[in-house]
């Protein structure tokens, strides 16, 4: 058995907030969605932070009410290619959905963003829901289909990513030998959805291919994620919960003749946290006067570091997560779990104090993929 991997710990970006009012707040900067200068301040402060990746959550279909930061915000992988030449260490993850892209064009466009950032791209895997499916001419497309093509595309996505061994470019000027065509592979994969020949036009990164995430709670989500993902976001606020969740897609992990030890279970919280848990309190409150009538649930974490701190630590060690993805409820949310938080982490020695790695795949402690004509 392994050593139990510290926690890892993720951000998500999420422009103005995830909430209908965090934009009206003095601190926050009302076109911060699309504020590549709001986008650079956070990504340092999340490196600062020795956070594992950041996160882009992603919608394709919006309307009039959703929340702000919906209604106006930046593509996933264009500013996370952005943020990759101001940081170093820290992961890129995108999301992006099978249900409407392309997979030739995501293997391409994922494998570009991790030769960019030398080896920290990951990519978050969804389905999508029928209002996006709308939006990239797929009504045609039912539930349904959801599952099966995401199948499909996951597969041609990472046998793309396997078109050139590790060694396939020589370069060598003397010789004249720029590759070695034997170590080039077409794909050609016939499905009911997709039809692609290959290869991809991009050799592998230092990682060997992008970190694959997935989210969802469903048995064939489940499924195709102990096949094709490296780790999972799974929906819940309650404990137990969260355990059997993790206990259960590990072991179809195990199934599937893989080590449950590589593999990311990844929760969602958005705590709010003070000196004291009357300064908690006071954010919390703080936020909601912003938008009179309306209310938040309060968050799962929340109160003084401390309190925050030993939560998160018994959900860790309870084997509920590996990997904490926090999303900033108030605009201070980054810099109070960085300040107040992460050291109190590190005391107890669950949290790293300096990247093990430059590449996502080396800070989760995942193993290098190896290509599959190489093995």
């Amino acid at each position: 058995m392994k050593e139990k991997r510290q926690l890892k710990i993720g951000g998500t970006i999420d422009g103005v907030g995830w909430n209908y009012m965090g934009w009206r707040h003095p601190d926050m900067p009302a076109n911060a969605s699309e504020s590549i200068e709001y986008y650079v301040q956070k990504a340092k402060r999340l490196e600062e932070g020795k956070f594992d990746t950041i996160f882009l959550t992603d919608v394709s279909h919006i309307g009039p009410n959703m929340i702000p930061h919906y209604l106006s915000m930046f593509e996933g992988v264009t500013i996370l290619s952005a943020l990759s030449m101001v940081t170093h260490s820290i992961g890129l993850t995108a999301t992006i959905a099978t249900s409407y892209a392309d997979p030739f064009t995501v293997a391409r466009q994922m494998a570009s963003l991790d030769k960019i950032s030398n080896g920290r791209a990951g990519w978050n895997a969804i389905t999508s829901n029928p209002g996006g499916l709308a939006n990239y001419s797929r009504n045609h497309l039912s539930k349904a289909d959801l599952y099966p093509m995401k199948k499909e595309f996951l597969e041609i996505v990472e046998g793309l990513w396997d078109s050139y061994e590790d060694d396939a470019f020589i370069r060598d000027k003397q010789s004249g030998i720029f590759f070695n065509p034997k170590k080039m592979h077409a794909l050609n994969f016939k499905g009911e959805y997709f039809s692609v020949d290959g290869p991809l036009n991009i050799s592998r990164s230092r990682q060997g291919r992008p970190v694959i995430f997935q989210a969802g709670s469903s048995s064939d989500f489940m499924n195709i994620a102990a096949k094709h993902a490296d780790g999972v976001f799974l929906p819940s606020d309650d404990l137990e919960d969260a355990k059997a969740f993790s206990h259960e897609v590990k072991r179809r992990v195990a199934l599937e003749g893989r080590s449950p030890d590589d593999f990311i279970i990844t929760l969602s919280h958005n705590p709010i946290v003070g000196r004291t848990d009357r300064e908690a309190e006071e954010k919390f409150q703080e936020l909601e006067s912003l938008m009179p009538g309306y209310r938040i649930l309060k968050p799962k974490f929340f109160g003084s570091a401390e309190k925050v701190a030993d939560q998160i630590e018994q959900w860790y060690e309870a084997g509920a997560m590996d990997l904490l993805k926090i999303r900033q409820e108030h605009p201070s949310g980054f810099d109070d779990f960085i300040n107040l938080v992460i050291p109190i982490l590190q005391e107890k020695g669950i949290f790293r104090t300096e990247y093990e790695s430059h590449t996502l795949c080396g800070n989760l402690g995942l193993p290098y993929p190896e290509n599959r004509y190489s093995m």
